[in-house]
């Protein structure tokens, strides 16, 4: 059996120290290693630190969501959902990152953190963005905040690609009205049959 190249058994040692720093309490470590050189190890270290609630967690989640890599810019996103210290902006700002994966994680966080001030920018997002997966997280995002300002939006989504109609259905759940009625009415007889029965699901 060959052995690895010394930068990948490096990266490997270094991914391991970041995985287990999360769960022996080593914040020093995870710290160290959330400004390493290799992008994998900065997005576990990132996840180790929250893990442990670490002080220094908000400054290095913010950081991660402007680092050069797109897979660590995309596990600060997620992470940011339960780290109240990333402003919401900031967020904001990752909707229009040029990697569709990362957008979507942002949408993904604001749903969790339910804060309303994000609901015009996630509207945008849903009925505007060129990624189908982006826009279907974004029309989540609007039905776990529940703000009525979004619902113009949810209701334009229930015309998108299937996958995207399934989950503005879902999203209006946390709505009601005769637009609504007659948006889940519309899904009954959709072509896909996930919106038809998603559909069937909210109106019992």
């Amino acid at each position: 059996m060959g052995t690895l190249p010394a930068v990948e058994a490096r990266e490997l040692e270094a991914l391991r120290a970041a995985a287990i720093a999360g769960h022996v309490g080593d914040a020093a470590t995870a710290r160290s290693l959330a400004a390493g050189p290799h992008p994998d190890v900065r997005a576990a270290a990132l996840g180790a630190l929250v893990r442990l609630d670490d002080p220094e967690v908000g400054p290095a989640v913010l950081a991660g969501l402007t680092d050069p890599s797109p897979g660590v810019r995309r596990r600060a996103a997620e992470l940011a959902a339960t780290v109240p210290a990333v402003p919401v902006p900031a967020l904001l700002e990752a909707l229009d990152d040029p990697e569709p994966l990362v957008a979507e994680a942002a949408c993904f966080a604001l749903g969790e953190r339910e804060d309303p001030s994000a609901v015009d920018a996630l509207a945008a997002t849903a009925g505007a963005h060129g990624d189908p997966l982006v826009r279907e997280a974004a029309v989540a995002a609007l039905g776990a905040i529940g703000d009525e300002r979004g619902l113009p939006a949810v209701l334009a989504a229930t015309c998108d690609k299937p996958a995207v109609r399934r989950r503005a259905v879902l999203a209006l759940a946390p709505f009601d009205g005769p637009d609504v009625e007659r948006a889940l009415q519309r899904a009954r007889n959709d072509r896909d049959w996930q919106v038809r029965q998603a559909a069937e699901d909210l109106l019992g």
